[in-house]
C-alpha cells in the first residue's frame, strides 16, 4: 500500500512537472511506451534537482513556448470568482522577504525560503523575475514575493496571477467597469483580457490565447505566453529548478530626425531632433558617430545615435542617410551663331548651349535681346541671353555679329520664307483685297452644348441643363465671381428605365487660370492632343435614375475669383441623358445640392444655346496660292453661324463666331512653294491649329494681332492635299482668315 500511494505521488509530481514547460523543454525526459513517465525517470529528475548546477536550462521563444505547452496533470480545481481583478490591490503579493528567513509556507518544497535552498542563490538583479512552477513564490532582485495564488497548469496551459505578474514586471494595470475588461498598459501597447475567454486584444487587435482565463478565489489568472508574446518579453525554462525565467531587461530605443530637407554643402545648418523611448530612468550618456552641422562637401553620409540610460543598458545604434547636395548655383547662358558674318536679310541661325549647374535637362526660362532671324541694318549687332533656373538665379552672355552692307532678301520675302511655323511676323498689304475661296460645305451630326453664359458667374447655380444623345461636344467656358472658392461639375442624369452608356472620346480642359485667353488656347490644345494619344477616352453606365460626375477634370482643381476654366469634349451617349453643368461652393457635395440649385440667366453678351450638327466639313478641290488667296471662317457669311435654342428659356439662338464648331478642311490641290498663315480679323487670337496631324501653334508666345499673320504650314516644290483641323479657342476673336500666299524663290 505504501509503494502505490509512493508510485502515484511520484507520477504526479513528474506529471506536475512537465506540464509547466513547453514538452521541447522536456524532451530529456523519456516516457514508457504506454506515454506515463516512470519510476525511474521521477527518482532521476528528483536527483537533478538537489543541486542547480547539475539541472539543465533550456531558453524557449515566446512563439515556441505558446505553442508547444503540454501537461500530463492537471492542479488545484478552478473556482469562479467575481472579483474586480485591478482591484486586487497588488494581487495578494506579500510583504517582500529576503531569502533563507522563516515564512509560512516553508513546507511547500517548490517555495522554500530555506538559506540552503539553491534555488535563492539566484539573482535577477532587477533584470530577471523567476516564477515558480506551482507556486506563489516569486523572486526579484534578490527579493522573494508571495502571489495570492501559484503559477497553475491547467489543461497544457501555465497560468499566472495577472496583478502579482504586472507588478513584479513594472507594468499598469487597470479595469475597464464598461467592456469589463482587465486592461494592462507597457508604454503604447495596451492589452485587454476579459474573465472566462479565451481571446484578449492587443493594441485593438483580437488575437486567440492557448487557455481561457478564468478567475480563482478573487485573484485573475490568465495564460502566461499571452503576456510574454504580445509584451515582447523573453523567458527561459529551467527543468531541473522548476522555474521560469523572465528577462526583463529592456534596451532603451534611440531615434533622431534630420532637417531640413535639402541640405547644402557647406551652408545648411543641419538640425538633429532626437527621441528615446523605453529608457529606465534618466539618459546619462549618448553617443554620436557622422554628426556634422555643417557638412563641407556633397554627398552620402550615415549619422548613428545610441543611448544609455541609469542602468547602464545601452541602445542599439540608430542611423540615418543624410544626403549632401551642391548648393545651387546660376546656369550657365551660353549661345553660338553658325557663323560670325551675314547678309541682310540673311537668316541667321542661333544655336543654344545654355544648361543648368546640376540637372542638364531643367527647362530654363530664355530672355532674349535683339534676336532676329535676320538683320536688315548693317553694322555689329549684340545679341544678349539670360537663362533663368526654377529657383531663379540667372546669368547673361552675350554675342557679337557683323551684318554686311549687302542685302540677301527684303524682310517681306525673308518672313514668307524663313520664319518657323507657330511663330508671326508683321503682315504688309491688304487681306480684304484677297481674292475669297468660295468653298461649299456641310454639316456633320454632333449636338453641341455650349455653356458659355453667363460667361461670369456671380452667384451659385446651374449655368446649363439640356437633355442630349449621340454625339455630343460641350463647350464649358465660364469665370469665377463669387466672393469664394468654387468648383464646377458636370452630372449626368439617366432618367430612362434602362441603363444607360455615356462615352467620353475626347476631352481638352484648361485653367483654373486668371487669364482667359490662355485657358481657352491651353484647352484646344489639349483637346487636339486627345485626338492624337486617345488618352481620354473612358465610358461609364449609368442605371435608371442614377446621377454620376462626368468630365471630371472640371473639378479636379477649385476655382478662386476671377479664374477661368475652359473646357472641350466630344462624347456619345446611346439614350438621352439630362446633363447639368453647375457651379457650387467648394465644399458642397454636387449631388446633393443640385435639387435645389437654381437656373441662372444668360449674361445678355456671351452665347449659351444647343446646337445640331456641329462638324463642319470643308473640301476644295481647286488649286489653292498660286495666288494670294484667304479662306474665311466664323464671319456667319462665307461661315454662315448655327441656329440652335436656349433649352433653358426656350429662345432661338445663333452661335456667334461658331465657337466650339471643329471644321475639318481638306485642300486637295495647294500649289508649290505655298505660305499658309493665320489672320484673325475679330481682334487678337490665340489657339492651335492641326496641319496635317501636327499640331501647331497659333503663335507660340502669346496672341497674333489682326495686322500679323502666324505661320501654319509650307507646301514644298510640289503641289500636295492639306489637311486642317480648326475649333474657336474660347477667350479670342473672330472672325479668322487662312491666308494663302506664294513665296519668293530661294537664293543661293
Amino acid at each position: 500500500m505504501k509503494l502505490k500511494k509512493r508510485s502515484l505521488l511520484a507520477v504526479l509530481a513528474v506529471a506536475q512537472l512537465a506540464a509547466a514547460y513547453p514538452a521541447s523543454a522536456d524532451a530529456s525526459v523519456p516516457e514508457d511506451k504506454t506515454g506515463t513517465v516512470t519510476q525511474e525517470v521521477y527518482e532521476q529528475t528528483a536527483t537533478n534537482k538537489s543541486a542547480e548546477t547539475k539541472g539543465t536550462s533550456q531558453t524557449t521563444s515566446q512563439t515556441d513556448a505558446a505553442s508547444t505547452e503540454t501537461v500530463t496533470g492537471e492542479v488545484t480545481d478552478e473556482q469562479d470568482g467575481t472579483t474586480d481583478p485591478a482591484a486586487e490591490g497588488t494581487g495578494g503579493v506579500q510583504e517582500p522577504t529576503v531569502p533563507g528567513e522563516a515564512q509560512d509556507n516553508q513546507n511547500d518544497p517548490n517555495n522554500s525560503n530555506n538559506s540552503n535552498n539553491s534555488n535563492n542563490q539566484t539573482s535577477a538583479g532587477g533584470k530577471e523575475l523567476i516564477l515558480y512552477f506551482n507556486s506563489t513564490k516569486m523572486i526579484q532582485d534578490g527579493v522573494t514575493y508571495n502571489a495570492p495564488q501559484p503559477m497553475q497548469v491547467k489543461k497544457g496551459i501555465s497560468y499566472v496571477p495577472i496583478r502579482a505578474l504586472v507588478d513584479r514586471v513594472g507594468f499598469k494595470v487597470s479595469y475597464d467597469k464598461k467592456t469589463k475588461e482587465t486592461v494592462i498598459t507597457k508604454g503604447s501597447n495596451e492589452l485587454r483580457f476579459k474573465t472566462n475567454s479565451s481571446k484578449y486584444t492587443v493594441n485593438g487587435v483580437s488575437k486567440n490565447m492557448k487557455g481561457t482565463s478564468y478567475q480563482t478565489n478573487g485573484t485573475f489568472m490568465v495564460p502566461l505566453t499571452a503576456i510574454t508574446q504580445a509584451l515582447e518579453i523573453p523567458y527561459s525554462v529551467d527543468n531541473a529548478g522548476k522555474r521560469v525565467i523572465m528577462n526583463l531587461q529592456t534596451k532603451p530605443v534611440a531615434k533622431f530626425t534630420v532637417g531640413p530637407k535639402e541640405i547644402l554643402a557647406g551652408q545648411t545648418t543641419v538640425t538633429y531632433t532626437t527621441e528615446v523611448e523605453n529608457a529606465q530612468g534618466e539618459i546619462i550618456n549618448e553617443r554620436w558617430e557622422g554628426r556634422q552641422d555643417i557638412f563641407d562637401t556633397p554627398g552620402e553620409y550615415t549619422v548613428t545615435y545610441a543611448v544609455q540610460d541609469s542602468t547602464g543598458t545601452w541602445s542599439d545604434p540608430y542611423s540615418v542617410k543624410i544626403t549632401v547636395v551642391q548648393p545651387n548655383q546660376p546656369p550657365v547662358a551660353m549661345f553660338d551663331t553658325d557663323k560670325g558674318e551675314y547678309k541682310m536679310g540673311e537668316l541667321v541661325t542661333i544655336i543654344d548651349q545654355s544648361y543648368d549647374d546640376i540637372d542638364k535637362n531643367e527647362q530654363l526660362t530664355y530672355k532674349w535681346e535683339n534676336k532676329q532671324y535676320a538683320y536688315f541694318t548693317p553694322g555689329v549687332h549684340t545679341i544678349r541671353l539670360t537663362v533663368t533656373d526654377r529657383k531663379g538665379l540667372s546669368s547673361s552672355y552675350e554675342h557679337t555679329i557683323n551684318i554686311t552692307d549687302e542685302t540677301l532678301y527684303v524682310e517681306e520675302d525673308f518672313n514668307k520664307l524663313f520664319i518657323p511655323e507657330g511663330e508671326k511676323f508683321t503682315f504688309t498689304g491688304s487681306v480684304t483685297s484677297r481674292d475669297k475661296i468660295n468653298y461649299e460645305f456641310y454639316d456633320e451630326p454632333s449636338t453641341l452644348i455650349r455653356s458659355n453664359s453667363p460667361e461670369t458667374v456671380n452667384s451659385e447655380g446651374i449655368v446649363y441643363r439640356e437633355t442630349a444623345s449621340g454625339d455630343m461636344r460641350f463647350m464649358i467656358h465660364h469665370v469665377n465671381n463669387l466672393n469664394k472658392n468654387v468648383k464646377m461639375y458636370v452630372v449626368a442624369t439617366n432618367k430612362n428605365s434602362t441603363p444607360v452608356t455615356l462615352r467620353q472620346d475626347y476631352l481638352g480642359f484648361a485653367g483654373p487660370s486668371p487669364i482667359a485667353t490662355a485657358a481657352g488656347k491651353k484647352s484646344v490644345l489639349n483637346y487636339f492632343q486627345s485626338m492624337q494619344d486617345g488618352s481620354k477616352q473612358m465610358s461609364v453606365t449609368l442605371a435608371p435614375g442614377e446621377k454620376k460626375l462626368v468630365m471630371t477634370e472640371l473639378s479636379a482643381v477649385r476655382m478662386k475669383q476671377g479664374h477661368v476654366i475652359s473646357l472641350y469634349s466630344d462624347m456619345y451617349s446611346d439614350l438621352p441623358l439630362q446633363f447639368d453643368v453647375i457651379m457650387i461652393d467648394e465644399k458642397s457635395d454636387p449631388l446633393k445640392v443640385l435639387p435645389e440649385l437654381p437656373i441662372l440667366n444668360r449674361d445678355g453678351v456671351h452665347n449659351r444655346g444647343t446646337y445640331p450638327d456641329s462638324t463642319r466639313i470643308i473640301r476644295y478641290s481647286e488649286l489653292v496660292g498660286a495666288d494670294p488667296q484667304r479662306l474665311v471662317l466664323g464671319d456667319n457669311m462665307d461661315d454662315p453661324n448655327l441656329q440652335g435654342t436656349d433649352p433653358m428659356v426656350g429662345d432661338t439662338t445663333s452661335n456667334t463666331g461658331n465657337f466650339g464648331v471643329l471644321y475639318k478642311i481638306t485642300l486637295d490641290r495647294v500649289a508649290p512653294n505655298t505660305l499658309i498663315s493665320f489672320n484673325p480679323r475679330g481682334g487678337k487670337y490665340s489657339g492651335y491649329a492641326m496641319v496635317n496631324g501636327t499640331i501647331t501653334p497659333i503663335y507660340s508666345l502669346g496672341q497674333v494681332s489682326p495686322g500679323e499673320q502666324s505661320v501654319l504650314y509650307r507646301t514644298g516644290d510640289y503641289e500636295q492635299q492639306v489637311d486642317i483641323i480648326l475649333t474657336a479657342a474660347p477667350g479670342s476673336n473672330l472672325p479668322v482668315n487662312l491666308l494663302f500666299t506664294q513665296m519668293p524663290e530661294l537664293k543661293q
